[in-house]
């Protein structure tokens, strides 16, 4: 007599797509908005000031199971950093398709939590082992075509901005949902983290 075979444990198979983040303050938020809407036109797709962060780690598609040893992971990231202070200053760009708006700040901090951040979804499984020079930015826009779009004009527009510091003392874990036809990607907040660490 063959044995049944046994059945299958449940699949815990959902994945969600994740990076960790610094939220600017609303006020920086607010004022770049009003200047970038002076640039705005319809050649480029822009980014929602809403969605506008300073990405530390990008996770990309994170298994079920693996979401609650990063935000373990990434709860010891922020115990072990301090907050620091930071602003929205200058713009560039990445060859012919984002343009940016830069961050200033306490380089070195900034560069030390992206590298912890980017450590805790290493150790936990996820994430990329690039470690190209961090460059603190915000998204502004993306080009429409594959080909791109000649961004000098708008950096050249953009550059000289600097917005007011805030506070970056703490660390968003953000799931990025696809947005609806002509609209970039949604982000939401999973877990915000303290940065506690001493100076």
């Amino acid at each position: 007599m063959v044995a049944a075979p046994a059945a299958a444990a449940p699949c815990n198979c959902w994945r969600v797509r994740l990076f960790a983040a610094i939220d600017p303050s609303p006020d920086a938020v607010a004022r770049l908005a009003a200047v970038a809407d002076g640039v705005r036109d319809d050649v480029l797709r822009w980014s929602d000031p809403a969605g506008w962060h300073l990405t530390l780690a990008f996770y990309g598609e994170v298994g079920a199971d693996q979401v609650d040893e990063l935000t373990q992971r990434l709860t010891r990231v922020a115990r072990r950093h301090p907050a620091t202070r930071a602003r929205i200053a200058g713009a560039g760009r990445f060859g012919r398709t984002v343009l940016w708006a830069g961050i200033d700040g306490d380089g070195a901090a900034l560069r030390a939590l992206a590298g912890s951040a980017s450590a805790a979804g290493r150790r936990t499984g996820v994430g990329t082992d690039d470690r190209q020079r961090f460059r603190p930015h915000v998204t502004l826009a993306r080009a429409r075509g594959r080909d791109g779009a000649d961004l000098r004009p708008y950096v050249a527009r953009l550059e000289s901005y600097t917005g007011p510091w805030w506070d970056a003392d703490a660390v968003t874990l953000f799931r990025s949902r696809p947005g609806g036809p002509g609209h970039g990607p949604r982000y939401e907040p999973l877990a915000r983290f303290a940065l506690t660490g001493r100076r």
